[in-house]
């Protein structure tokens, strides 16, 4: 009997490296199944497209020619069981012979069984001798990183723990790590949804650093906040729990429900607006502005390994220039004098720096963070007063992904 789990990390593979679809996208598209195997299959995916490289470099020793990409993805789903999931030599080499002859790839089936069990005797010391972080890192992103590459590389070859955002009045549970940024970590593959306070909606899932930007706008109760941008909802439910009035502007229809679902659990009822920011005139300015930009995404590889596999410098420049505009609106939306931290998940000067840069020269005032507002991650302030993080940053405590943000007055 074939495993599903096996099949659906085929699918998502051939979705993502030979369709270039992003992965939250491709794993709509599996058939459907028991949530347990594609919880499973999602993992072994992830697994894969951190190590693609590495993997490749485990095969390459065991194959007289490059095979066809639907045979190679077989063969990295089995190797990566054996070298990176502790699944047994018997097990992994089975159901990867087994998911060749589902795809009719019976001609490769002995391929698969003979290289894999050869994988299972040496990959482990090949995957040892070679420098995987380096190859797992495309050489762009690698220069981008600058002198961060190495510990940035490095994080994102382990999958990421689990951060919670909670209520202001809510009560911690007796299990998880309180950050000194006060999100609360949990080992990866925690069962949310069996946490106390889930259904009370106390708590929403949310990286320790994409939780900073909304902390450091420091809306108050009473404020008028424009959250731009604002699916899937995390930074809105903390300016929401500020006391502000808050309005959250989202562009996708989809996007946008899957906003409203992620508030309604926790009994928060913002206004929503399903509209691009560019074409929204809401009649009035905002006291404060929290603009989370979309961007490459590249400071999320540790939750998102196939961004560095979909992204190219070639879609920095589109991106940036959708950035200023999106800058732009800000001005015209906030009031005189008010504030608007602007905010990238990105791990790129371009979509950063370079943007406040350009910020300045359009009209907008940049208002350093203080050494006492980021007190909690003083390694994350630049030079320039700005927050800057990396995954490579609380290694003792699991890491946190990559952000940019920076405070603008109007």
């Amino acid at each position: 009997m074939l495993d599903n789990t096996r099949l659906y990390a085929y699918l998502l593979l051939t979705q993502i490296l030979q369709r270039h679809t992003p992965l939250e996208e491709a794993l709509n598209t599996l058939p459907p199944g028991e949530a347990r195997d594609r919880a499973a299959a999602h993992r072994i995916a992830a697994a894969v497209l951190r190590r693609l490289a590495s993997l490749d470099a485990v095969l390459e020793p065991f194959l007289r020619r490059a095979p066809p990409d639907e045979v190679r993805q077989i063969l990295r789903i089995g190797a990566a069981g054996l070298v990176l999931l502790d699944t047994p030599p018997h097990a992994a080499v089975a159901t990867a012979v087994e998911l060749a002859h589902a795809q009719k790839l019976d001609g490769f089936a002995g391929l698969v069984n003979a290289v894999l069990r050869r994988v299972a005797k040496e990959g482990g010391r090949i995957l040892a001798e070679i420098d995987g972080p380096r190859l797992d890192t495309p050489a762009w992103l690698w220069t981008a990183y600058g002198e961060n590459a190495r510990a940035i590389a490095e994080a994102e070859t382990l999958e990421a723990p689990i951060d919670l955002s909670f209520k202001p009045d809510a009560p911690l549970p007796p299990v998880g790590v309180v950050l000194p940024s006060g999100s609360v970590r949990f080992p990866a593959g925690t069962r949310i949804t069996e946490l106390r306070g889930f259904n009370a909606g106390d708590f929403w899932v949310q990286d320790a650093a994409a939780a900073m930007p909304a902390r450091l706008l420091a809306a108050i109760p009473g404020e008028t906040v424009a959250d731009l941008c604002a699916a899937p909802g995390g930074k809105t439910a903390q300016l929401v729990a500020s006391g502000a009035d808050v309005v959250a502007v989202e562009k996708s229809a989809g996007r946008a429900e899957r906003l409203r679902e992620n508030l309604d659990r926790l009994g928060m009822t913002p206004e929503v607006v399903v509209l691009d920011v560019l074409d929204w005139n809401p009649g009035r300015q905002f006291d404060a502005i929290l603009l989370d930009a979309p961007c490459s995404a590249t400071g999320t590889g540790r939750r998102h390994p196939d961004v560095k596999h979909l992204k190219s410098p070639r879609d920095l420049e589109a991106l940036n220039h959708q950035q200023d505009r999106l800058i732009d609106a800000g001005l015209r939306l906030l009031r005189p004098g008010g504030r608007m931290v602007y905010t990238v998940c990105s791990l790129l000067p371009q979509e950063g720096t370079e943007r406040v840069v350009t910020a300045l020269a359009r009209g907008w005032k940049l208002e350093p963070f203080t050494d006492d507002e980021l007190a909690f991650l003083p390694e994350g302030r630049t030079a320039g007063g700005c927050l800057f993080t990396h995954p490579g940053m609380w290694p003792e405590l699991g890491g946190m992904d990559g952000f940019f943000a920076a405070r603008l007055v109007k």
